[in-house]
């Protein structure tokens, strides 16, 4: 018998070590990628600049640079530059303005810092790359990138990076170069000819992002193949994953080259894809997505536009085609840099905590776009992408003290990190549960979206939760008494308040050293 085999005979019969006691749940729990709190920043936007002065020099016309107390306005079309001069305005933060300020994510709670792109590009944004393995000056260069990473891993923080591996920059030197000459080593690395308006394939139309043949070898080869490609070496730089800009352009097959390189360079990276689509086929290509489509889901409950249970429903296929474990990688963002901002969306509290709530307790990793923390508001872009309000980053702040209990709570309840999802059949509540291997873990979550009390029995089939068990809501539980529900013969029946999410611990009560659990796994 092979030595992994007999001790685990040996610890069924309770004659050696456990070895079931490093469960699928620990395995999990180790693994960061699974339920971490993403906190996503604009480098030019975050935080400003400590040495801004010296720095004028790198925003000459038509760039222009606001004050930190202006808010981006809607902007022009350029033709000679084929932008909008809204992509042209700059703020000035850099890495070490980002760096200076890693602390806050350290005292909110969050587990990963996600940049946007960071690499050589001429405008604000920077998905128009001109030189993938250069850092824009105005943020400064690699070896500030390797101090952020340091410092952040020095707080306990991961430093995703945001990959644009399907276009380029129209400024970029290979592709004028690609344009100018047919006999170019680089000409074949965009799609090139007369049939395109302004004479390259680009991205969906915009003429500033011609779009990268990645069909042609020595692309991926110089993006994620090679050793010295763009994304192994800002993974040995210190960067511990991508998220990918459009991954779901790259396709399947590529998708899944670069996973392979990224894990091949740093096991245990993240590769988490923006994926417009419903997720289930493209997460064999890669290791997460971004939840656009739980976010609509979400929205949709928290307008009134669909029932609870019709809700729990749509989520429960979605995690079942997805697989767990891809979902608890998966980001679920409520808004980013590409949409409208939260407080924008929902300017009433009820409905945009209702939301903050799910956010945290559904399985995957909350992504938290910079700002939200307090109440920052922005319409479509580029109103969603204004300076960081640290003005209003004090304590009493009504808003950063709601996070910072959603991510406590988070950081305190195991199952709400790392486990399973079972949908409760509810009409007008959503329900589901939230399970490890341990009875106590288990926590039930019901949301109400209607503006109403709502009070019905759910079934809570977790057959280790014992009858007569108190479950008790610790989310709503500072400062009064918290509500108490008894679950009895596997049913729960609760009163959820108007717009309001419960979040439903088991509590058993002391009885003289009487315990219902003693005999359960």
């Amino acid at each position: 018998m092979k030595r992994r085999s007999m001790l685990a005979a040996l610890a069924l019969a309770g004659l050696g070590p456990a070895l079931a006691a490093d469960s699928v749940y620990d395995r999990r729990e180790r693994d960061w990628r699974n339920g971490e709190v993403v906190y996503q920043v604009i480098v030019d936007r975050f935080a400003p600049s400590a040495n801004l002065e010296a720095k004028r020099a790198l925003y000459p016309a038509p760039k222009r640079l606001r004050g930190w107390d202006e808010v981006p306005a809607a902007g022009v079309q350029l033709p000679e530059y084929k932008v909008n001069s809204a992509e042209l305005d700059f703020w000035g933060g850099d890495l070490a303005s980002t760096s200076a300020h890693l602390s806050h994510l350290r005292d909110l709670g969050a587990d990963v810092l996600y940049l946007n792109p960071i690499h050589l590009a001429w405008t604000n944004h920077k998905y128009d790359a001109l030189d993938y393995q250069a850092i824009s000056p105005e943020y400064g260069s690699r070896a500030d990138f390797k101090r952020l990473a340091a410092q952040a891993h020095g707080l306990g923080l991961r430093v995703v990076l945001d990959g644009v591996f399907n276009h380029m920059g129209r400024n970029a030197p290979i592709f004028q170069q690609a344009l100018a000459d047919p006999k170019s080593p680089y000409r074949h690395w965009f799609a090139i000819g007369p049939q395109y308006a302004g004479g390259a394939r680009v991205w969906t139309g915009f003429q500033n992002h011609p779009e990268l043949n990645l069909e042609h070898l020595p692309v991926r080869r110089h993006l994620w193949l090679d050793r010295d490609s763009v994304l192994r070496s800002y993974l040995r730089d210190g960067a511990d994953g991508w998220r990918l800009d459009t991954a779901y352009e790259l396709g399947p097959r590529f998708l899944r080259e670069l996973t392979d390189a990224a894990h091949r360079e740093k096991p245990g990276s993240l590769v988490v894809g923006e994926i417009v689509n419903w997720p289930d086929r493209w997460l064999r290509s890669h290791d997460a997505v971004m939840g656009f489509t739980l976010r609509l889901m979400l929205f949709d409950l928290a307008r009134g536009q669909v029932s609870g249970g019709t809700t729990g429903r749509r989520i429960d296929a979605l995690v079942k085609t997805s697989g767990i474990l891809p979902t608890l990688r998966s980001w679920n963002l409520l808004d980013n840099h590409d949409l409208p901002r939260l407080h924008t969306e929902f300017p009433e509290a009820a409905p945009r905590r209702l939301l903050q709530a799910l956010q945290f307790t559904l399985p995957g990793a909350p992504n938290l776009y910079y700002g939200v923390e307090v109440g920052m508001e922005g319409g479509p872009d580029p109103a969603n992408r204004g300076p960081m309000r640290w003005d209003r980053v004090q304590a009493s702040h009504p808003e950063l003290a709601w996070v910072r209990r959603l991510i406590a709570l988070r950081r305190e309840h195991r199952a709400l990190r790392i486990g399973d999802h079972v949908a409760l059949d509810g009409e007008r509540l959503l329900a589901f549960l939230r399970h490890t291997d341990r009875p106590l873990d288990s926590r039930v979550v019901v949301a109400n979206p209607t503006r109403e009390p709502v009070k019905e029995r759910l079934p809570v089939p977790d057959a280790w939760l014992m009858d007569g068990t108190p479950m008790v809501d610790v989310l709503n539980s500072a400062g009064g008494t918290p509500a108490r529900f008894t679950l009895i013969a596997g049913l729960l029946e609760v009163e959820v308040p108007p717009q309001s999410v419960l979040v439903l611990q088991p509590r058993p009560e002391p009885m003289g050293g009487y315990d219902r659990y003693k005999r359960v796994p």
